[in-house]
């Protein structure tokens, strides 16, 4: 789990507890009664966490019938089930891949004059995760495209890239030397600086308008003389399937016919890797959707071939080769202006989008407080197959996802039931909301705080559940508790009485969606029963699910809910001090800033900033825009996180924002990292 916010400290909650005596006074119930409640929890789970339903990834059709059936559960529970627009559903789309489209274009001109039209799919490839568009310019060529004073290299350091198109080569220098600046370190691994977003990044940063990436000459090397090994492996294997052939009596029919098709198959691998050789160093363009479609760099970025970007070395009187060769040699960057060089391209690709839906169902509440809203939460999507979200790396299995986050949403649906249950109705009304789009950032959850269905004023709280299925030892962590004085007492007290044992997390931002609600000002709670190694996993299976845990933290829910609904007081909201951003920062000094992964506009939009960070001292608030740090152009969170990753705690920096229709410029001192 990422990092949360630190305490601020509660009051006694005496008077209240004495106007409440339902939280003292838990009417026990038959064991055969809490039987069936913890089958039913089970049974909605096994069901939102079957294999019908295709992991609930968006863009799936099992998340649709994920809704449905919420829908459904919402309405037998008896919730209004209207309040959208006459629905349940609150409908919205989002980006979920993308495909090439037409027309994609690549033209060079050489110092001569000379109009060389690239061939698509040959020559060059675009990236998915680049900008689409029409660009042109001089051509510069940036080495590795690393900036990193703190190793002593910059590719960027001598060279004014502004308005021009730039080839870099991928991988990072001196990749024969385990001891090199760029080595993964003691545990091996690959650099950071080797990642295409991060040199896309810089290239964007330092004003490029668009980016051709090309293979390095090293890892070709390195790729023909693995092809090499694996010839003289097949040719061993062909000896042996031969001898083996040989030995094997020919009255020995099916034995013969066996043998005789091992070494046919030995044959056509060792005619397959020898091709591959005879080809020379390999130099395959990336595929499209290679990269991922996650986020998009604002900028065309383009994959050549390294005949193409040899060709116009070549006026330079230079190669890659010797390019790559001198840097590994004395760690000097080679960046130079291709002089009379001019490239004219076009980029097209087609963001896919997907139609998604929060489901919403509405229990009223009665009296003078009956306008005042209390949200109850939860995410029903997942990874589908896995891909990004995935932590099972190539794993291409149904990602069931029983506790993340079937459980919360079953456990929400559960709470449902019991209120309309109640003989009396709640003081305040309660939106139960099942969110979608969670674990691609928050989407539902920052979509519905942007189109609130009840007003953001009169809502006084958020309750958020995102994993409450695996209870063990009784360990529940509950953030929030910082964010309104009330919480904290409540929480200790009813943590007693079920029999928790409770970790108290103040802070309000997290990375679930009552991170949305606390944006905009709104205390939270969020449950939590801790994660495990199935944690977006295939093995994340029903079969794994506490139902008696769930039983109980829905019951300690519930008496919490009653407290924030019938209480004659509104929670006062906290911004809770000493805030931390919902990203782990390492290295990288602290600004506070909260991303809106819901917003495409280019730049990194900010769903808030942390109470008392830099963000915030300097001004900075929910609905800003980054586009500048300093010098450098951001076009989104990648860029944001590398421009800080080049400064210090301490340094104050000029950071250029769109608000609304105007540009503002703001001083931010960063603080040390967290």
């Amino acid at each position: 789990m990422q990092s949360k916010q630190r305490l601020a400290r509660g009051f006694t909650i005496f008077a209240a507890l004495a106007l409440l005596p339902a939280l003292v006074f838990v009417p026990a119930k038959s064991d055969d009664a809490t039987s069936a409640v913890e089958s039913r929890l089970l049974d909605g789970v096994k069901y939102l966490a079957s294999d019908e339903l295709e992991g609930r990834g968006v863009g799936t059709a099992g998340l649709n019938l994920a809704a449905d059936y919420i829908r459904r559960q919402f309405a037998d529970a008896g919730l209004n089930v209207h309040a959208v627009d006459g629905g349940a559903f609150q409908s919205f789309s989002m980006t979920i891949g993308s495909e090439l489209s037409q027309p994609n274009s690549l033209a060079l001109t050489a110092p001569d004059g000379q109009l060389t039209e690239l061939k698509s799919g040959d020559d060059f490839r675009p990236l998915s995760t680049g900008g689409s568009g029409k660009f042109s310019g001089e051509l510069a060529f940036v080495g590795y495209g690393i900036e990193a004073d703190d190793k002593g290299y910059n590719d960027f350091a001598d060279i004014d890239i502004k308005g021009k198109v730039v080839i870099i080569m991928r991988r990072t220098p001196q990749q024969n030397n385990p001891h090199g600046k760029f080595a993964g370190g003691p545990h091996g691994g690959i650099s950071r600086h080797a990642a295409l977003r991060t040199k896309a990044a810089n290239a964007y940063g330092a004003g490029a308008v668009a980016v051709l990436f090309v293979n390095d000459p090293h890892s070709g090397r390195s790729d023909l003389d693995s092809a090499k090994k694996r010839v003289a492996q097949a040719e061993k294997k062909l000896v042996n399937a031969a001898v083996r052939f040989d030995q094997t009596p020919e009255d020995d029919v099916d034995a013969h016919k066996s043998a005789r098709s091992k070494l046919s198959a030995a044959v056509n691998v060792l005619r397959e890797r020898r091709s591959d050789v005879e080809r020379g160093i390999p130099d395959n363009l990336i595929k499209f959707g290679y990269e991922g479609n996650k986020e998009q760099h604002a900028i065309p970025l383009l994959h050549i071939s390294r005949e193409v970007c040899d060709r116009i070395l070549k006026t330079e009187g230079t190669s890659l080769n010797e390019l790559e060769t001198k840097i590994d040699e004395d760690f000097k960057p080679q960046s130079r202006i291709l002089k009379g060089w001019q490239v004219a391209g076009e980029v097209s690709i087609k963001r896919i989008e997907a139609d998604v839906k929060n489901v919403i169902g509405v229990l009223d509440g009665v009296g003078p407080l009956a306008n005042e809203t209390v949200v109850i939460g939860a995410h029903y999507d997942h990874v589908g197959r896995g891909g990004e979200g995935s932590l099972a790396p190539g794993s291409m299995e149904i990602h069931n996802g029983a506790d993340d986050n079937a459980s919360g949403t079953i456990a929400l649906i559960e709470l449902a039931r019991r209120f309309v249950a109640r003989e009396k109705k709640p003081s305040r009304r309660l939106v139960f909301i099942a969110f979608t789009g969670e674990e691609l950032g928050l989407l539902g959850s920052a979509h519905y705080v942007k189109e609130p269905v009840f007003p953001l004023d009169t809502t006084v709280a958020m309750l958020n559940m995102d994993m409450v299925g695996r209870l063990k030892d009784d360990k529940l962590t509950i953030f929030g508790t910082g964010t309104a004085p009330r919480w904290e007492k409540l929480v200790d007290d009813l943590g007693k009485e079920y029999g928790f044992q409770v970790t108290k997390k103040p802070g309000g931002f997290g990375p679930s969606d009552h991170s949305s609600f606390y944006g905009k000002k709104i205390p939270v709670l969020h449950f939590f029963t801790g994660t495990h190694r199935d944690y977006h996993r295939p093995g994340d299976d029903w079969d794994k699910i506490n139902s008696q845990g769930m039983r109980r933290v829905v019951e300690v829910i519930e008496q919490i809910v009653l407290d924030v609904a019938d209480s004659p007081e509104r929670l006062q909201y906290v911004a809770v001090k000493s805030a931390e951003s919902m990203r782990r920062g390492g290295s990288r000094p602290y600004f506070g800033s909260i991303p809106d992964f819901s917003e495409k506009s280019d730049g990194y939009a900010l769903m808030g900033v942390s109470p008392n960070s830099p963000a915030e001292k300097a001004g900075l608030k929910a609905g800003d825009i980054i586009q500048k740090i300093n010098n450098t152009k951001i076009g989104n969170l990648s860029d944001f996180d590398l421009a800080l990753r080049k400064l210090k705690g301490g340094d104050t920096i000029k950071v250029v924002v769109k608000r609304g229709n105007d540009e503002k410029t703001f001083d931010v001192t960063l603080d040390k990292p967290r």
